[in-house]
């Protein structure tokens, strides 16, 4: 039976509250009596129930069937029923979502809340209560169908997420930041000054600075690249970028949130790129340098030849025929041996299938002090050579570069000694703090004045001391020689004191 709140006081015997309470709530309630004979009736029933589900109360007392069966979508009657069932044989609360077609209103979603009892005569009776979630439902499937899109969308993009807490200062991290850090939980990070310790000690600087500047309103968002330390303990490149959402009256941030995006792959590229443009600079440049070499020496001694030669042909007695003859000699070798430094260096820096193999560099060394050995004789100074360097210690080098490049080093330490004490040379090994192997050559010569100087010394026919047999040309070829086998040279110097050449290897310990 339906029954009006304004219409039913003697049979509800309900006070006026009650009556204002129920009228202001828009579910449908109602008595639901189910016999042993799956017999349906309807002693209660609030009158909104032709408003939700637009049927009338005729319909309602004379059908012997659950009357709302028509109403529900096909696709949820059988699991409808199925739980009205299970309620009356558990006694159990009978609580289900559904959706039924309406003739006016189309399609509705529905929920039914209900507790059931058994009575004496073997009844079940349920009261309860039927709520329209159409407007609830529809809003959780947009959410759902939101966050859905979003978390493709960053499983996509591969960004991580995270919320940072001011007020509380706690971090959230979403599953993808985790990831890119190679953390399982984010316990590790459960505050923000765990993530400034695994950033970079390089990268700390501009990190504070980019990230107070959009504190301050300086700039819209935040936005810095920087490396961080994994649980692994290797560094990853990533992107982040953030953005105030919540400030207090003061405008001091109240919430962050932002994104971590893995940029590694692309960082190395940028930096192998970097490194290629370095070659390709370094290359424009020992071109640049051997274009003016070879216009300036090969065609100053070809002028010079010329020039004698005219002369000779003008001296027409031929009296100063020898003395010309001999200035022709000199010019000749000079540019002899121009052309032979020329070809050497052409050779080191065209050589794209440079032999490479381990190499005892210890041994090395043993040679070429034996060589230097040979090659002095009872006129000259006593030296000593002292090898730092492990036995077992190996590098992937060029065998004749490495004999060259020991060498030089090794003849320009004593052709430019110190006049006032033997010379001392000692090779030491070293490592670098990316891992490199390292050698060091020091001596205790003359020394060099980089600061006037540094920029000019591995240069071609650049010479700093005035010394017969100085041509400029050793530690040109030499620095050829390191970086054709992906290494690099520096030096220290100071005057009268002594030089220290480095020496980093392509070899990682």
């Amino acid at each position: 039976m339906v029954f009006d709140l304004y219409e039913n006081d003697d049979c509800l015997k309900v006070n006026g509250f009650y009556k204002k309470l129920f009228a202001e709530i828009p579910d449908v309630f109602f008595q639901l009596i189910i016999d042993d004979n799956n017999q349906y009736s309807f002693p209660f029933l609030s009158k909104s129930v032709e408003e939700i589900f637009e049927l009338s109360d005729a319909e309602f007392t004379k059908s012997t069937e659950l009357i709302i069966h028509g109403r529900v979508l096909h696709l949820d009657r059988k699991r409808f029923f199925e739980t009205l069932f299970k309620a009356k044989r558990d006694l159990t609360p009978w609580e289900y979502e559904f959706r039924a077609t309406l003739p006016k209103k189309g399609l509705r979603w529905f929920k039914v809340f209900s507790k059931p009892e058994r009575h004496t005569d073997g009844n079940t009776v349920f009261f309860g209560y039927v709520s329209d979630i159409t407007v609830f439902k529809e809003q959780q499937l947009k959410l759902k169908f939101s966050e859905e899109r979003f978390q493709f969308a960053l499983e996509a993009s591969t960004v991580g997420i995270w919320d940072w807490d001011m007020v509380t200062n706690s971090v959230f991290y979403s599953s993808l930041s985790l990831k890119i850090l190679e953390l399982d939980s984010a316990d590790v990070l459960d505050n923000p000054e765990r993530w400034d310790k695994i950033v970079h000690p390089d990268d700390l600087e501009k990190y504070y600075s980019d990230i107070h500047e959009h504190f301050d309103n300086k700039i819209p968002f935040y936005e810095n690249y920087h490396r961080v330390m994994t649980s692994s303990g290797k560094y990853k490149w990533i992107l982040d970028r953030g953005k105030v959402i919540e400030r207090d009256a003061s405008g001091s941030p109240l919430r962050v949130i932002g994104t971590h995006t893995d940029i590694s792959a692309q960082k190395e590229k940028e930096l192998e790129l970097i490194k290629t443009m370095k070659l390709y600079s370094d290359q424009n440049s020992r071109l640049l340098n051997f274009s003016h070499i070879v216009s300036h020496n090969l065609i100053t001694q070809a002028g010079n030849i010329k020039s004698i030669l005219d002369f000779m042909d003008a001296d027409t007695k031929k009296e100063n025929f020898d003395e010309m003859l001999g200035h022709l000699r000199t010019v000749s070798n000079n540019l002899n041996d121009t052309i032979s430094n020329l070809t050497q260096i052409v050779k080191t820096q065209s050589n794209l299938n440079i032999v490479v193999e381990p190499l005892k560099l210890c041994q090395y060394i043993n040679k070429t002090i034996a060589t230097m050995k040979g090659c002095v004789n009872s006129n000259q100074t006593e030296f000593t050579i002292i090898n730092n360097v492990p036995e077992y210690l190996t590098i992937n080098f060029n065998p004749a570069y490495l004999e060259s490049v020991l060498l030089n080093f090794t003849t320009n330490a004593l052709k430019y000694a110190h006049p006032d004490r033997d010379p001392v040379i000692v090779f030491d090994f070293a490592i670098e703090p990316d891992g490199h192997k390292a050698l060091k050559i020091k001596d205790n010569g003359l020394g060099i004045d980089l600061k006037r100087h540094g920029e000019l010394l591995f240069g071609m026919y650049k010479t700093f001391h005035k010394h017969v047999e100085a041509r400029g040309i050793g530690l040109y070829i030499t620095k050829n020689q390191i970086e054709a086998m992906q290494g690099t040279v520096s030096v220290e110097s100071e005057v009268g004191v002594g030089s220290t050449f480095k020496i980093v290897f392509n070899d990682v310990l």
